[in-house]
């Protein structure tokens, strides 16, 4: 199976900026979106062969994310099933024969990590919420995590120290995730010393032609998964965002 996860920064935008030609030409099995910031209806998005999933945020414009599957899933849920975190269209799990799928937008700790704190109570409640669904099957969890884990994730560790997405208690929260959810990052099991591999850039500074960026979308695996892992990537040659496509490809029976 093709994974791909893209944060799009608005679909509606994304559509007039070569996001057809992207989906068209890569022909995922599944493709995940966050910050899809539109609701379900508000605009046609022409995808033949693939089922579509919404879940959007209640204020508009914000947020959301959309799964589309070409294999229908054996059930769908929206959010975590917790109301202080199910407002913001957040999470969409499709269930498959083999595991979890789990698209996530992860809260991002803002400018001043004015929601820093709101930020590590969603961690714990999103862990608690991965750990649930383990008990039945493994999880592939994928989307904008909001948080760049270690020093070569992002072009400028040292000045960046304070700022959200990478405080020590994010890196310090996501650590925890990993090891008690049992997890493997999926791009750093392939790929464990590279340096210079990001997702994201500041549309300030000439970031991206600079490629100061910072790696925040990722592929999370369960453990038991590890022997179908068969590769893993970051599309920084695909714009139309200011985060661009990660893959995973997995075997699948």
């Amino acid at each position: 199976m093709k994974l791909i996860s893209w944060n799009v920064n608005g679909i509606r935008a994304a559509m007039n900026k070569g996001f057809y030609e992207f989906f068209e030409e890569s022909s995922p099995d599944v493709l995940c979106i966050q910050e899809s910031k539109m609701q379900e209806g508000q605009a046609e998005i022409l995808t033949d062969g693939y089922y579509q999933y919404f879940n959007s945020a209640e204020k508009k414009g914000y947020s959301g994310t959309i799964t589309f599957t070409k294999t229908k899933p054996l059930s769908v849920t929206y959010g975590i099933g917790d109301k202080e975190h199910d407002n913001e269209g957040r999470v969409i799990t499709c269930e498959f024969n083999e595991f979890y799928l789990i698209n996530v937008y992860t809260p991002n700790s803002g400018e001043g990590l004015k929601r820093l704190e709101y930020r590590m109570q969603w961690d714990k409640a999103f862990l608690a919420y991965v750990k649930e669904l383990e008990k039945s099957k493994p999880v592939i969890i994928c989307g904008d995590l909001n948080v760049a884990h270690t020093e070569i994730d992002l072009k400028n560790p040292k000045t960046n120290r304070k700022n959200a997405g990478f405080t020590d208690e994010e890196r310090n929260s996501f650590t925890h995730i990993l090891e008690d959810g049992k997890l493997i990052d999926s791009f750093r099991y392939f790929y464990p010393d590279l340096e210079g591999a990001y997702s994201w850039w500041s549309y300030r500074f000439n970031a991206r032609a600079n490629n100061a960026g910072w790696r925040i979308d990722y592929f999370l695996v369960s453990e038991k998964l590890k022997d179908k892992l068969v590769g893993a990537s970051i599309l920084s040659d695909v714009y139309g965002s200011d985060h661009c496509p990660v893959t995973l490809d997995i075997k699948a029976n």
